[in-house]
């Protein structure tokens, strides 16, 4: 009989948060939740987490809201009935670092489904505990790729990204010597099919329009543009240690083949599940471990049919500016990773073009290269100094655009 893990879950309040707490209700056999975290501005759903787990401890990230946190558990457990005494007011951790706290607090897994680089000193201080890492932070490896290796013992790290979990379980088919290559598949976005000159008007309204995903505006936009892949192959050669040159992305529009992989002796091994988050969390919670129930499998009683197309590079570039960046290394990849953000922001307020965000992207990491200045980081606080530098670089080159525009 398998024994129950303690899990923290870092991001408690966001979607991936949300559907963990959902995956360990449903298997309380396999999973507890001790602990969870949230930024500070939701804390009346953070409360209601707190008390409906029973964990012992929560953090949040917002210093001021510690005593909101407070009075909104009480709060909590009043509208639900509780008696004075019958419930137990976990600790409260609070301020910039109470994440990182929180993250190696004893426990058996951490997910870590903060958004940003702020994930980054959580990931790091869960592995330095000798905690397992459920991994959807992606600015972790993005932006702090050398310093999450260089931490990271073997198995300690397990993705959440559907993609890269169809890849590890992809990879238990042969060793590792027998790989020939690794195959991200991805949607195609809303633009699927569409030509650079037939983009450069999009609006924000048909960029959120994801055909398969219901995601957050950056990571839908990002995926409108592909930079969303682009990040999953920096990502995938980081957890993998496969070359750049042998992780190759295929377009593919029902979302249904997570990812696959390719072997020496021509056999390929596909990952294929309906589009849902629930399974990836529970696998890595689990891992190596299955989760009976997780998700619903695909349906073969009914009719259905899988396409593949190859990647349109020359409409989506970001692809292949991310495989140059990350073999680059250093700081380019978080750098790629900022100036994206940035671009993503003055597209949705309506002050640069669809086609506009790798056209700053690109223009910023070419002014990164040409500095010479941003290398391998070996501190948290270089990873934000050349993230603040991209954001600065990024503002400014949609400015001269907006300016140009304007003349």
């Amino acid at each position: 009989m398998r024994a129950t893990r303690d899990v923290v879950v870092l991001g408690s309040t966001g979607s991936i948060g949300r559907q963990a707490i959902e995956v360990a209700a449903a298997a309380p056999d396999r999973f507890r939740i001790v602990g969870i975290a949230g930024g500070g501005g939701n804390v009346d759903l953070l409360a209601r987490q707190a008390l409906e787990l029973g964990v012992d401890v929560v953090a949040v990230a917002r210093a001021t809201a510690a005593q909101d946190l407070q009075l909104a558990f009480y709060a909590a457990a009043r509208s639900g009935g509780y008696a004075e005494g019958q419930f137990a007011v976990p600790k409260i951790l609070a301020g910039p670092d109470a994440a990182a706290e929180l993250a190696a607090w004893q426990c058996d897994v951490v997910l870590n489904a903060i958004t940003g680089s702020i994930g980054l000193a959580p990931t790091l201080a869960a592995l330095d505990a000798g905690r397992t890492v459920a991994l959807a932070n992606k600015e972790s490896l993005i932006a702090g790729g050398p310093l999450v290796l260089d931490r990271a013992k073997p198995g300690q790290l397990i993705p959440v990204d559907s993609e890269h979990s169809a890849l590890a379980q992809c990879l238990r088919a042969g060793r590792t010597e027998e790989v020939r290559r690794l195959i991200l598949t991805a949607s195609g976005g809303p633009f699927r099919g569409r030509t650079r000159a037939q983009m450069q008007t999009a609006t924000l309204e048909q960029a959120m329009a994801h055909p398969t995903w219901d995601m957050g505006p950056v990571i839908t936009i990002n995926s409108a543009t592909l930079v969303n892949k682009g990040l999953e192959v920096i990502e995938a050669h980081l957890l993998f240690g496969v070359p750049y040159d042998a992780i190759d992305v295929v377009v593919h529009p029902q979302s249904v083949v997570h990812s696959m992989v390719e072997f020496v002796d021509g056999s390929t091994i596909a990952q294929a599940s309906p589009p849902d988050m629930k399974l990836p969390i529970a696998l890595a919670l689990g891992w190596p471990d299955r989760v009976p129930g997780a998700a619903p499998p695909v349906d073969w009683t009914r009719a259905g049919q899988w396409t593949f197309e190859p990647l349109d590079s020359e409409s989506f570039p970001a692809v292949a500016l991310a495989r140059a960046v990350g073999k680059a290394g250093g700081c380019l990849p978080a750098i790629y990773n900022a100036a994206n953000e940035e671009s993503v922001g003055a597209f949705v307020a309506g002050r640069l073009a669809f086609t506009g965000i790798l056209d700053v992207v690109r223009t910023v990491v070419d002014a990164a290269v040409e500095s010479g200045e941003h290398g391998t980081p070996s501190t948290v606080a270089e990873v934000l100094v050349a993230e603040t530098w991209a954001r600065g670089h990024a503002h400014h080159a949609v400015r001269r655009r907006e300016e140009r525009t304007r003349a």
